[in-house]
């Protein structure tokens, strides 16, 4: 559980920004947004970063530009960090030098008199069920052991193959017609009304989809689905939203440089699992 201060004016919510070297306007656009805001905090929601193969590459030259922008935002407000299913083994060493506090999944946030409950979502996307059972294996505590003690360039060549299996994925999945949402598992909306229910909230907030939009649950609660982050795809417009909670409740506002929050819904990718 996450208390909000009595203090605290707004938070910043967002997910699935995939940071890598390989995508320099993304980048840039997560630094604006993380440094110009003038939310009390920014929580990020698992997938901030494209991959992470463990605390003991955080010196590398990109990883050390992330390091210090997160540093840096951390000086004027309140940053924290879920894991997602790409960035699961960002550890201990990595938030303390980052500043960033660590958030479990799933999270129950209070604040304006109001109770989110927060998550990255890959884990109630039940009808993948392929993936829920890479994901208990990927998510517990001895295969990470193992894996973290293998060197680094073995740790970069199976997240590489495990990429590669989620390629092909996507591949069979967008077809000869192109990319269709529906044809990956989404949350399942009854476990979701579920997981409100035994937090005695009435919103989840998650990303993973890469389905911008809002829900209506069974039992009267609503989901909120952030987007993904895109600035460096060719012949493609930028997308990103960032949901900011007030005292007035939830507002969907565009990443840096987006035409509009609804652009963000335009072109869709498929989630990383």
């Amino acid at each position: 559980m996450f208390e909000a201060p009595a203090g605290w004016r707004a938070i910043d919510l967002l997910s699935d920004v995939h940071l890598s070297a390989d995508h320099p306007r993304t980048f840039e656009a997560w630094r604006s947004a993380l440094l110009e805001t003038d939310a009390d905090a920014v929580f990020m929601l698992g997938d901030l970063f494209e991959v992470w193969i463990g605390d003991d590459a955080r010196n590398g030259a990109f990883e050390q530009q992330c390091i210090a922008v997160l540093r840096e935002a951390g000086r004027h407000r309140r940053l924290a960090f879920m894991a997602g299913n790409r960035d699961f083994l960002v550890g201990d060493a990595m938030l303390t030098e980052s500043g960033v506090q660590a958030l479990d999944d799933p999270t129950l946030l209070t604040a304006f008199g109001r109770r989110l409950l927060l998550t990255h979502g890959d884990a109630l996307c039940l009808e993948d069920e392929a993936y829920q059972r890479l994901r208990s294996v990927l998510r517990s505590p001895a295969w990470q052991q193992q894996v973290l003690a293998r060197p680094l360039d073995e740790r970069a060549a199976l997240a590489r193959q495990l990429r590669q299996v989620s390629d092909a994925k996507r591949g069979e999945a967008a077809g000869a017609g192109g990319f269709d949402p529906a044809a990956w598992a989404d949350v399942d909306a009854p476990e979701a009304a579920r997981w409100l229910d035994r937090a005695s909230a009435a919103v989840m907030v998650h990303g993973h989809t890469h389905r911008p939009d809002r829900h209506d649950l069974p039992g009267g609660g609503e989901r909120w689905v952030l987007s993904d982050w895109s600035y460096d795809e060719p012949d493609q417009p930028a997308r990103a939203d960032v949901l900011r909670l007030t005292a007035a409740g939830l507002l969907r506002r565009p990443g840096p440089g987006v035409v509009s929050a609804a652009a963000s819904k335009d072109v869709r990718t498929p989630p990383p699992c």
